[in-house]
């Protein structure tokens, strides 16, 4: 599904320039659950920014589902983005007088998607992870784990093949983290690649892979084993 080669980002900074992204070659395929890890500066934003399109390399080459994505106009980006990815990050960008079926209906809002098509899909997305009965309810009235559980129905709400989540348990407490990477993992479970970057061991264990950064190249890339919750069928 994805893979990349030789990919260097280079940012300018006070006329120096200073390299986020040192030659980076990586492959995941469909379905996979993958953490990227690293001190922070080691470049494990920037590499999942650049594998959802959000920034480009300076250098290398990408391909997404075959696709060649480093000759694509931003506009043919910004579509497959919407389209083909859901994003949850760490502080959870909602709108906060938006209601929570407002907040979830957005990425629709910029497709083809009828009306009442939209409503059964916000809907859907909402359900699948508990918050049905929060719908009408504007997201600055949630908790932490609420509003993260908001943004990950919204990233599901276009059913999307990835999912890249950014820290997504960075501003949670225990309880509400586990929570969010519980339903993480379920989604995994029906398929869906999970793109995770994190600092925290705990998170990392629910994925089946990790990928190590430092100095912006990969320092190690290993499948230690996935901490199973026996959770399945969820977004069915």
């Amino acid at each position: 599904m994805i893979h990349a080669e030789r990919l260097v980002k280079d940012y300018a900074t006070g006329g120096a320039r200073t390299r986020a992204l040192d030659h980076v070659n990586i492959t995941i395929d469909p379905g996979e659950f993958v953490a990227i890890m690293g001190p922070s500066g080691s470049g494990k934003s920037t590499l999942l920014h650049i594998l959802s399109f959000l920034e480009r390399p300076t250098e290398g080459a990408y391909q997404f589902g075959g696709r060649d994505m480093t000759s694509l106009a931003d506009a043919d980006l910004a579509g497959i983005r919407n389209r083909e990815l859901g994003f949850v990050f760490q502080s959870f960008n909602l709108l906060g007088r938006s209601s929570v079926y407002e907040n979830v209906e957005l990425p629709l809002l910029y497709s083809a998607v009828p009306p009442r098509e939209r409503k059964a899909k916000v809907e859907r997305a909402v359900g699948a992870v508990g918050l049905t009965d929060k719908l009408l309810v504007e997201a600055s009235r949630l908790s932490g784990g609420q509003k993260q559980r908001v943004a990950i129905a919204r990233a599901l709400v276009n059913d999307p093949q990835v999912i890249f989540a950014d820290e997504p348990t960075g501003n949670l407490d225990s309880a509400s983290g586990a929570q969010v990477m519980e339903i993480l993992e379920r989604l995994n479970n029906e398929g869906r690649t999970i793109i995770l970057v994190t600092h925290e061991t705990y998170t990392a264990e629910y994925a089946d892979r990790h990928i190590r950064l430092r100095d912006g190249k990969i320092e190690s890339d290993s499948k230690p084993g996935k901490r199973r919750t026996g959770i399945d069928g969820f977004f069915k």
